[in-house]
Parts: C-alpha cells; sequence; structure tokens
C-alpha cells in the first residue's frame, strides 16, 4: 500500500461561502459485468474534489460517500441531479437539480475530464482496472493530482 501519499483533505483550501456539486459516474473493473460507481463532490469555488467513493449506485453507497466528507464541509450546500439518493441521504441544505439547470456543471466538467486523462475510465476502452485496489488507488492519485494543480 501506497503511505507516502497525501490525504485528499490535505489537498484542500477551504473558502468561505462554498457548495459543494455531487455526481457519480459508471466505470468497471475487470469486466463490464462488475459495475463501479465513483461518486465525486466538486467545491464550486476553489473547483476541488473534496470527497470520492467508488461502490454502487445506491443509497448505501451515498451514504458511505457521505460520510467521507471532511468535517469543514458537513453542512455546506449541495446541488446534484435528481439521482433520488441524493434526495434521501443529503436532507438537509441540498438542491436536486434537473440536468441542463446549470446546477450540476463544474462536476459534470470534472467527469468529462477524467475520462479524457484516463484511459480505464472511457466508456468504450480496453483498458480498465483489474482490481478494485489500483481502480480506488488510480482514482485517488489523479484527484490528488488534479487538487494539487
Amino acid at each position: 500500500m501506497i503511505t507516502s501519499l497525501p490525504t485528499i483533505e490535505e489537498t484542500l483550501v477551504y473558502p468561505k461561502n462554498d457548495a459543494l456539486e455531487l455526481d457519480e459516474q459508471w466505470s468497471f473493473v475487470r469486466n463490464k459485468k462488475n459495475k463501479k460507481w465513483r461518486w465525486f463532490a466538486k467545491s464550486r469555488v476553489t473547483k476541488q474534489i473534496v470527497a470520492y467513493f467508488v461502490g454502487n449506485r445506491n443509497q448505501e453507497s451515498c451514504e458511505n460517500f457521505k460520510n467521507r466528507f471532511p468535517e469543514k464541509y458537513k453542512d455546506i450546500f449541495t446541488f446534484s441531479d435528481l439521482w433520488e439518493s441524493y434526495s434521501n441521504v443529503f436532507t438537509e441544505n441540498h438542491i436536486s437539480a434537473p440536468k441542463g439547470s446549470g446546477e450540476t456543471c463544474h462536476i459534470e466538467n470534472f467527469n468529462n475530464i477524467i475520462r479524457q486523462r484516463l484511459a480505464r475510465y472511457k466508456r468504450k476502452t480496453i483498458a480498465f482496472s483489474k482490481s478494485d485496489y489500483w481502480h480506488d488507488l488510480i482514482t485517488r492519485l489523479f484527484i490528488i493530482q488534479y487538487n494539487l494543480l
């Protein structure tokens, strides 16, 4: 296990009056039947990824995702698409907005960036993660680099 990497929290800048945009993105490990969903939270002010989680696309994964938020982001306003799990888990200070409303444009842009830069996350690819460990590690490495640039 790589232990010399900073944590996501160590890469963050904490501005005042921030809000988070939330979204999830499909990928797979080993074969397309082994679906993995990457959940991301992006700061509207700093444009940094403040939390992520790799799991299923269900309410339990959404709760695990929320539990990964740094303490300073626990009670902040959040914006997401209309996926039901968000409304069930983020009950206070949360706005669910339809696609095209512009409320999640920054996190949707991040989804495009990660797909363009990492071949294993493209929709049609021959590059893929062979284990959950590597899938999570590559995601974490990318976010740390993204936050520090």
